[in-house]
């Protein structure tokens, strides 16, 4: 039973305290005592029943409910029926400790909050043993018929045990998608991502405004095997309400055993990808030798043929009618086969339209426009929480091309979207996107220029500069950077910057002095806004 179980319909007539986040606690036993340090005395999981004899002042009360956490209790009820009303000192004391405090009014026995909770626990216990072959059974057999949506409704209905399949990106695999929002899963991938990067041992615990969850991976690297580094970005993970290691050893294993099943489902899923990761293969080698329009679209057909077996229309009329994106995708400081597997995943969806090919650092992906193209920003939030999971040299780099209104259009596509990659490549951030409306932009042009040629550049405009501001606790980049947006108007940038005309004059001076440039050139003012911009 849980903690909150006292407080159901039926239930002795308690009232909570404190610590209303941790209701979802597993209660396993009762123990009643008045000792001052009971602690040698738990084993956990217990709800520590009080008469509060112990208590003789605020600070006893603060080593009472420390003592008890630290032996493991998972919430104490405390009898008004000796010392009068709970003091506020011992709602304090638990709200520091986060230990769900009830009160057991003057006519509630100590005997029949015992007897509630031995008659709850041991249903539960004999059900757990009774049903345990067959529970397994039906699992089974759910999964082999409806699926992962059917193995979680069955849990929901048999066990009250809320769980989620979720990809790395924080949609929805399998469960009740409705009863997670998407800021939580949002939290709790990235929570997941970033205890899979530190290698921590699952499951991992994550603490949202709803409760406590419980994080275990369901992929290639849930095995009992040395984790795939290359695939922990790409993993399914398992998100179970409420806290695995406080629950009972066999609740905990049929936890345990839900996450195989749900990682033999991933790898099962994998596998009738195969052909579809040969087709991609095959197309990204048409394009690269720019062959034959007819031969891209047979490669097309096939692919949407597959993916036609989940859909009304028929594939020969989605190959003519539609048009394709082409994405390319780059990683740093990631394990080979990374950026693959998470667009896979983040971009394969249940119909599994994107064609995804690539190896070792790169990846290019071709996917139906369908009635609106895939917007750069989308893609971005998309990816968003793989932030997480990338570590301090981790980054994807991704351009999207325009629509290709035929096949034959896609291999300047896949050069758009080549050029495109770059401009998010000299960015700033982890997961980095650019679209094919900023190809026309300069961005573009600074893109195209060596690394060590754009260094060179930026150095000799702005290096004087920075470090005057730095020597003389000044304000020149920030002046120039204002002088450069107000399109040179002396009047305007001063008002942006709060200084007086005079003292914006000075400034842009000290700047020509120290550059030997004339702000009042239109040649030199571009040159000042591209150094700034490779900054």
């Amino acid at each position: 039973m849980r903690v909150r179980d006292l407080l159901a319909p039926g239930a002795p007539r308690l009232r909570l305290l404190a610590a209303e986040e941790e209701l979802d606690r597993q209660v396993s036993g009762v123990m009643t005592t008045d000792l001052h340090d009971p602690g040698r005395y738990l084993h956990g999981g217990e709800l520590v029943l009080t008469g509060m004899l112990w208590r003789g002042g605020p600070a006893d009360s603060e080593r009472f409910v420390r003592t008890i956490a630290a032996g493991g209790a998972v919430a104490l009820a405390a009898g008004e029926a000796e010392v009068g009303p709970v003091p506020e000192d011992l709602v304090e004391a638990c709200r520091r400790h986060r230990m769900p405090l009830l009160a057991v009014p003057d006519d509630i026995a100590f005997g029949t909050v015992t007897e509630f909770i031995g008659r709850q626990v041991s249903a539960d216990r004999a059900a757990d043993l009774a049903a345990l072959v067959d529970r397994h059974r039906l699992l089974v057999s759910a999964a082999g018929g409806g699926g992962l949506d059917a193995v979680l409704d069955l849990l929901g209905g048999d066990l009250d045990l809320d769980c989620w399949v979720l990809a790395p990106t924080g949609a929805v695999i399998a469960g009740p998608a409705d009863r997670l929002t998407a800021e939580d899963r949002d939290q709790l991938v990235r929570a997941h991502l970033a205890a899979q990067r530190q290698r921590r041992r699952p499951p991992h615990r994550a603490r949202l405004a709803g409760g406590a969850y419980s994080l275990l991976p369901a992929g290639a690297s849930a095995g009992p095997e040395e984790p795939q580094t290359g695939s922990l970005l790409a993993d399914w993970v398992l998100a179970v309400a409420g806290d695995v290691t406080e629950w009972t050893t066999k609740r905990q294993q049929l936890a345990e055993n839900l996450a195989r099943l749900v990682a033999a489902e991933r790898h099962r899923r994998d596998e009738g990808r195969r052909l579809r990761r040969r087709l991609a293969d095959e197309l990204l080698a048409l394009l690269r030798r720019d062959a034959d329009p007819a031969e891209i679209s047979r490669t097309l057909y096939a692919s949407s043929a597959m993916a036609a077996r989940y859909e009304s229309p028929e594939p020969k009329s989605q190959v003519q009618s539609a048009s394709w994106l082409v994405l390319s995708a780059e990683g740093t400081g990631l394990p080979e086969g990374t950026v693959r597997a998470v667009l896979e995943e983040a971009l394969g969806g249940t119909t599994d339209r994107a064609l995804v090919a690539g190896a070792g650092n790169g990846a290019v992906v071709v996917l139906p426009a369908l009635d609106t193209p895939v917007p750069a920003d989308t893609l971005r939030e998309l990816l968003a929480p793989l932030e997480a999971g990338l570590g301090s040299e981790g980054r994807i780099t991704l351009g999207v091309s325009a629509p290709a209104s035929e096949a034959g259009g896609l291999r300047g596509a896949l050069e758009e979207a080549r050029h495109a990659r770059r401009i998010a490549a000299a960015r700033v951030g982890r997961v980095c996107v650019a679209g094919p409306e900023e190809l026309a932009s300069h961005v573009l042009l600074l893109a195209a220029v060596p690394d060590e040629v754009r260094r060179a550049f930026r150095s000799r405009l702005l290096d004087k500069v920075i470090a005057y501001d730095i020597e003389h606790q000044a304000d020149l980049v920030r002046t120039l950077e204002a002088f450069l947006r107000s399109d040179g108007s002396w009047t305007r940038c001063a008002g942006q910057l709060h200084v007086h005309v005079n003292t914006l004059r000075y400034r842009i001076g000290r700047i020509e002095e120290l550059t030997g440039r004339d702000l009042s050139r239109l040649e030199d003012r571009v040159d000042f806004y591209l150094a700034l911009e490779l900054a």
